[in-house]
C-alpha cells in the first residue's frame, strides 16, 4: 500500500515516527515534508499530500499539523480528496465506511503516537461500504 504523508512544523516529530513505523511495516511511505521543526505554512503540505492521492500515486494520504483542521481544509480543496480530521476509532471507520475518505488528518497536539497509528490503520484497512446511497452522495461531493 502506497501512503503520502506531510505535515507542519507542530507535526513534524510526529511524521518521523509515523513514517518509520509504516515503512517497517512493509508500507510505501512518500514523505512531502516539512523535514524539521522551523516554522512553515501547512497548506502547502495539505495540497501536496491531496495531490499525491487525487493523481493516484498514493492509495491514502496522512496530513499533521497541531490541530488536524487547518492541514484537513488544505488537504480538501484538491479536487478528488476527501479529507477527515478523525480524532476517534469511529470517525476514522465511518469517514472510510460512508464517505469513502481518503485522506486522515491527524492533530498533533491532540492525538500521541499510539492512537495515531490506531486512527490510521483503521482508516486504511476498512473498506467502502459503497450501495447507491453513499456512492450517490460522494458523485455530489465531486460536483462541488
Amino acid at each position: 500500500m502506497n501512503l503520502a504523508i506531510g505535515t507542519d512544523h507542530r507535526g513534524y516529530e510526529l511524521k518521523e515516527k509515523l513514517k518509520k513505523y509504516f515503512e517497517d511495516n512493509n508500507y510505501n511511505v512518500k514523505d512531502f515534508g516539512t523535514n524539521s521543526t522551523e516554522s512553515v505554512d501547512y497548506p502547502d503540505y495539505g495540497k501536496a499530500v491531496g495531490e499525491s492521492v487525487a493523481k493516484k500515486e498514493s492509495d491514502f494520504g496522512i496530513a499533521i499539523c497541531g490541530s488536524g483542521i487547518g492541514i484537513c481544509i488544505a488537504a480538501d480543496k484538491v479536487k478528488g480528496v476527501r479529507a477527515v480530521n478523525a480524532n476517534t476509532e469511529q470517525l476514522a471507520e465511518m469517514a472510510r465506511k460512508h464517505n469513502n475518505a481518503n485522506v486522515i488528518c491527524i492533530g498533533s497536539d491532540f492525538i500521541d503516537f499510539n492512537t495515531a497509528v490506531k486512527f490510521i490503520k483503521i482508516f486504511i484497512h476498512t473498506k467502502f461500504d459503497g450501495g447507491e446511497r453513499h456512492e450517490r452522495r460522494i458523485e455530489e461531493l465531486d460536483k462541488i
